[in-house]
């Protein structure tokens, strides 16, 4: 299933989501590498203020005592008065709003195209691909691939098939409870707003707020028990409203057999399951409706958004061009999308992709396995998020991936990313997290991420989909500032300069789950751009 979706459209996920906080031991190295050790306590004591949670992962963890990854730190004491070089990130996503405030100055431009001739200029199988391209065409929604698989056995083996259809019927047992549990949440969101909406006089008010008030009156002692838990999955009420009934049409489709009936390829025309029919799609990067781009939009934010112009947050490079490549539907991405998509990127200059998608199932994994290798082959990184489920991708299956049998890498172009929250501390972890002391290499913020969302807006986002493109900025600035570093470098580079924890945190937010956090991934590290760039400065010369 596609799990690297922003924990924001799941409204169950959101019900588990919470802070932390705790104390950390870092020093210094004389090297000016940051390392976790002794004696100096990081504890963040006092709570995080709007601007500094707006930009949380720029932040310096001791300066700052937030575990971000010293971005500002770098810019004003690494690459003041430097030039960088020009770097193409590819974003292999849902969609990315061209027109924004905040990223139109950083949009790729095919110069070897001339817009609205109708006529493939560069000669590269894509009329007009002025800005990227949209191999989606006019679809939003897509089946999930444990879906397509039922619907098609002969996509697979039948030990593939058999863990597809115990998954549907498991899903299908599970939406009858999941359903009860929805619509009471959706009764108790509604009710304790409307009751808050009236004490206040106002629609709009705070999680602060809430906890000021003084009553003894039950319904308002409900009410503010219940919106102090609702508003600490750090969404607007009127978005959390979104999601929670976004999830409850999902039951009630798959409960009505929805999923298992409706063909939304055919829209776009061509045979998903034939790697050589390439002719289609379009040049529409945004695609057809703004409002199912907010994911991709978002991963470009974090990436570019432009620096210190006073609106919304900033992006994490400076000297990037964002090429949109739309590949990832509601519902699970297709391999030939993915696999054309990235060869699409690389093709066009990408130095850097980013790929904040993935799923449980992948009939054609080696179409997207040989682009990897072709992106390896061209220099360029690919930076994967590690994906929503709380689980241990080192024994669950994980798409896409670097290695065939989840040990040895077929490839060393691909750095896999875990998610971070936004204080030091046993829950320092993201609760939502995948794991892999083998298969994800690097954690990296990934817990209320402010960046941009359609239509010139602003918001809040929390993913390994948000992890990942953090990493990806990293990235970018490393291969913009010392361009002659190999992909190959720069992923070990963002994993050996890393900051090290060594205590133990809380997996998957289950308390009794307490683990070092050396064993959660390759490097047992977090990214640091200061740290990666002083190590890229080393390497160059």
């Amino acid at each position: 299933m596609n799990s690297i979706k922003p924990i924001y459209l799941s409204a169950f996920a959101l019900l588990i989501l919470a802070g932390c906080g705790a104390t950390k031991q870092v020093s210094t190295s004389n090297a000016g590498l940051i390392a976790i050790s002794a004696p100096l306590n990081v504890k963040k004591v006092a709570p995080i203020n709007e601007n500094d949670m707006k930009r949380w992962s720029h932040l310096d963890i001791v300066k700052d005592t937030i575990p971000g990854m010293s971005v500002d730190k770098a810019y004003a004491e690494l690459l003041k008065n430097k030039n960088g070089v020009k770097v193409i990130v590819g974003i292999v996503d849902s969609g990315v709003d061209i027109e924004h405030q905040d990223l139109k100055s950083v949009v790729w431009t095919n110069k070897k195209e001339i817009a609205g001739n109708g006529i493939d200029d560069d000669k590269n199988g894509y009329i007009d691909d002025i800005h990227g391209w949209n191999f989606l065409g006019d679809i939003t929604k897509e089946n999930l691939e444990y879906e397509r698989i039922i619907k098609n056995k002969n996509l697979v083996d039948e030990v593939t098939y058999q863990a597809a259809k115990a998954l549907n019927d498991k899903k299908i047992a599970d939406a009858t409870t999941g359903k009860a549990r929805t619509e009471q949440m959706i009764a108790t969101l509604n009710e304790s707003d409307a009751t808050l909406v009236k004490h206040f006089g106002k629609s709009v008010y705070t999680i602060d707020e809430v906890k000021a008030i003084v009553s003894q009156e039950p319904e308002m002692q409900k009410s503010k028990t219940a919106m102090q838990q609702m508003l600490s999955y750090n969404l607007p009420i009127a978005d959390l409203k979104v999601a929670v009934q976004k999830q409850l049409d999902g039951f009630n489709a798959l409960l009505k057999g929805d999923n298992l009936k409706t063909d939304y390829r055919k829209v776009v025309g061509d045979n998903p399951e034939d790697i050589k029919d390439t002719k289609y799609g379009n040049n529409n990067v945004m695609g057809p409706d703004k409002n199912e781009i907010l994911h991709g939009t978002h991963v470009a934010g974090i990436v570019a958004q432009t620096r210190n112009n006073t609106l919304g947050g900033d992006g994490i490079a400076n000297n990037v061009e964002i090429l949109t490549v739309r590949a990832v539907p509601d519902g699970d991405e297709y391999d030939k999308d993915i696999a054309l998509g990235i060869r699409y990127a690389v093709d066009n200059g990408a130095k850097v992709i980013n790929g904040s998608f993935g799923k449980s199932f992948s009939p054609h994994k080696q179409w997207v396995y040989d682009a990897i290798k072709y992106a390896e082959k061209k220099d360029v990184l690919i930076v994967h998020a590690a994906g929503n489920d709380a689980k241990d991708i080192d024994t669950e299956n994980n798409f896409p991936n670097d290695s065939e049998d989840k040990v040895t890498e077929f490839a060393d172009n691909v750095i896999t990313i875990g998610a971070l929250n936004f204080e030091y501390g046993n829950k320092v972890v993201a609760r939502f997290s995948n794991i892999g002391k083998v298969n994800v290499d690097v954690f990296a913020p990934g817990v209320k991420i402010y960046a941009t969302t359609p239509n010139d807006s602003y918001k809040y986002l929390q993913g390994t989909s948000m992890a990942s493109p953090n990493v990806a900025g990293v990235a970018a600035l490393i291969r913009s500032y010392y361009p002659k570093l190999s992909a190959q470098q720069v992923k070990h580079i963002l994993m050996d300069s890393g900051v090290a924890i060594t205590t133990d945190v809380i997996v998957g937010g289950k308390p009794a789950d307490t683990r070092s956090f050396t064993t959660l991934s390759k490097s047992g590290k977090i990214v640091n751009a200061y740290n990666a760039l002083l190590m890229a400065d080393k390497m160059s010369k």
